[in-house]
């Protein structure tokens, strides 16, 4: 895990979307993950800050989720 949450930091021209309650929820959301041992990717972020905006919905949200936990799953696969 990384030591510092920067997620601000490192994708900001995904943030200028979001007003001030949609990017708390959105950092809060991916902090809450960072502090379990997970580390965002910039795909991770798009997606959830999507659907926070409403580009997306909920459901969409967790079909893409599932497809990268697929391609991650196979790419493991195929490395052992």
């Amino acid at each position: 895990m990384a030591e510092k949450f920067d997620i601000e930091e490192r994708w900001p021209e995904l943030f200028v979307q979001l007003d001030e309650a949609q990017r708390r929820a959105v950092v809060q959301s991916l902090a809450a993950a960072w502090h379990e041992g997970w580390v965002p990717n910039r795909e991770d972020v798009a997606d959830l800050i999507d659907e926070a905006r409403g580009v997306i919905s909920f459901e969409e949200y967790q079909r893409r989720s599932e497809a990268k936990a697929e391609r991650v799953r196979t790419r493991r696969a195929v490395a052992h």
